[in-house]
């Protein structure tokens, strides 16, 4: 068995990258906390407590897993999670919200991301949105966040600075303009988080995101 401290990111039908043939109708693409290295987990097939807790996952809890190998398939032996931030991917969005456009707008030319803190109707932080710029025919800047290749985790990492987690993180792709947004809400049931679920969930949601 395999000691394992990962960021649980998405819950996902069977897809063709894994090299094993054995597959999981329904799997978790854990990335190892420290390379950012994948494995694929079953997301069901489990019993009694283990069930419950591999039941309460969701995309963004970092955990620390056992590991047990099957077949060549590793499972969940042992699952704990040590913090319940949570990732949403939001493709096709239309109605960006005022703050992302004017972050976009503020990058300078050639530079490829900008930041800015968003603070709430008091003045205090309630979070941090950037902006990536994408260009036609580069690279797919969302589909390297939803799966993985380009980790968010020194974003999180950056704002566990000053506010400690469980965060509430959203990966947007806007229908018609040139950038990929990041928003990182310090408070994951707070208005900041809400709102950006309520206007995005219900049509461009990602499928096992």
């Amino acid at each position: 068995m395999l000691a394992h401290r990962a960021w649980a990111w998405a819950r996902r039908p069977r897809g063709p990258i894994a090299s094993s043939p054995v597959r999981a109708a329904e799997e978790w693409l854990l990335l190892d906390v420290g390379t950012a290295d994948p494995t694929y987990v079953p997301a069901t097939g489990y019993a009694g407590d283990l069930a419950e807790t591999v039941a309460e996952l969701r995309p963004g809890n970092r955990i620390t897993a056992t590991l047990s190998w099957e077949a060549g398939t590793p499972r969940f032996a042992a699952l704990a999670i040590e913090t319940r931030t949570e990732i949403d991917f939001f493709d096709g969005a239309t109605g960006i919200f005022e703050a992302g456009r004017e972050t976009a707008a503020a990058r300078r030319s050639g530079e490829g991301m900008n930041s800015r803190v968003l603070r709430g109707t008091d003045g205090g932080e309630i979070g941090v949105v950037y902006t990536f710029a994408t260009q036609p025919g580069a690279r797919d800047l969302f589909a390297e966040f939803r799966d993985g290749v380009r980790p968010l985790e020194p974003l999180i990492e950056r704002l566990g600075r000053d506010a400690e987690p469980p965060y509430g993180i959203s990966v947007i792709r806007p229908a018609d303009e040139p950038f990929v947004l990041v928003c990182l809400a310090l408070d994951p049931d707070g208005l900041l988080a809400e709102t950006i679920r309520d206007t995005y969930e219900r049509s461009h949601v990602v499928a096992g995101s």
